[in-house]
């Protein structure tokens, strides 16, 4: 007994002194030093490089939908546009078409041309006196029809409710302010039926911008704000900010511009004034305080981020019931794919949205 007790003690003592010589061993050799973020005196960051998984806050087909849109965004040929709806985006339009009975009439409202929504179950009571009207992404140069389609049919099967997208003139062939006119002569024409408090207007990307630049452009040429809008993937002035650098690579795939990005100056605003603030209403708080209630919606991923909160700041500070809902790991109009339950619930904020404003 006292035999096999001194070789255990033995046996322990020596994994002991083991342990304590490597532990001396690891001590005298320098691990290696983490890279260190540099700040330059003016506070600019440098980041060394690392790796971002998607966000675990996401559900399982947002993960799944998010690494499918970033490998997307790495092939030139799938951004491309087939007649007005870039490729990449087909397969959506192809499920709302499934998932959304409307009816799509084909007008012109004040010499524009528009397509009119109205759900094949019919317009609630409570909408017969309200109407939306949805100004299109595509960067003022296409994605008509394709994001005015991704941007209504939703809207107006969920919420019951007309929808009238507006096809304003873009860029090359026109330029500013060809589409703010367009947008005022559909309005000024809806007028004539529909209470101002009972017309909403949103948009994503280039349309959530239009949206802001229309109220400014109503302002100056003495029409009503409408009752509520909508200011999706967009800012009233533009892009920059964090999002640029932060949002950018991990929405898009895409690193940021080599200089920092300013005011839209490109295509349809080339030779304007990007300080205009019939084209950047965040450079006059006087028209600031005359938006009517706005929703603003964007993702941590989305390159407009920075140019959301930034508004929504500022409608805030002049008084306006601004409301901000940002949706975590998601990307540049991620409610286009309708079969993700972020988007849903999207919906589900712009339809509240609406629905507490119109007629109020």
């Amino acid at each position: 007994m006292m035999r096999t007790f001194r070789l255990i003690a033995i046996a322990f003592c020596t994994l002991c002194l083991i342990g304590l010589a490597q532990l001396a061993l690891a001590q005298g050799q320098s691990a290696p030093a983490p890279a260190k973020v540099i700040v330059d005196s003016d506070g600019t960051v440098h980041i060394p490089a690392e790796t971002v998984p998607v966000s675990s806050f996401l559900s399982p087909e947002a993960k799944a939908y998010i690494a499918q849109h970033l490998i997307q965004m790495q092939d030139p040929e799938i951004v491309k546009q087939d007649q007005g709806v870039p490729r990449f985006m087909k397969p959506f339009l192809e499920r709302d078409n499934v998932l959304f009975a409307v009816d799509r009439t084909e007008e012109k409202i004040g010499g524009v041309h528009v397509y009119v929504y109205v759900p094949k179950s019919g317009i609630a009571v409570m909408n017969e006196n309200r109407v939306l009207i949805n100004l299109h992404g595509g960067g003022f140069s296409g994605c008509w029809p394709g994001c005015a389609e991704l941007e209504s049919i939703p809207m107006s099967a969920l919420m019951q409710v007309k929808v009238i997208t507006v096809d304003y003139r873009e860029g090359p062939d026109y330029k500013f302010p060809a589409a703010s006119e367009d947008v005022a002569s559909v309005y000024t024409e809806l007028l004539r039926t529909y209470k101002s408090r009972n017309i909403g207007i949103y948009g994503c990307s280039a349309g959530g911008g239009l949206t802001a630049m229309s109220m400014a452009w109503f302002q100056t040429h003495g029409l009503p704000a409408p009752g509520a809008i909508g200011i999706y993937c967009a800012s009233a002035g533009g892009f920059g900010g964090d999002g640029s650098y932060t949002a950018s690579p991990l929405g898009e795939a895409r690193l940021p511009p080599t200089t920092p990005p300013g005011p839209m100056t490109f295509g349809y605003f080339s030779g304007a004034n990007p300080d205009d603030p019939l084209i950047a209403p965040i450079n006059s708080p006087e028209m600031l305080a005359k938006f009517p209630p706005t929703l603003l919606i964007t993702g941590t991923r989305d390159f407009a981020m920075s140019g959301a909160l930034y508004t929504h700041e500022q409608l805030v500070k002049q008084g306006v019931d601004a409301e901000l809902h940002v949706w975590e790991g998601l990307f540049h109009g991620f409610f286009y794919n309708a079969d993700v339950s972020e988007s849903r619930d999207a919906f589900n904020v712009m339809i509240a949205f609406f629905d507490r404003h119109l007629g109020r």
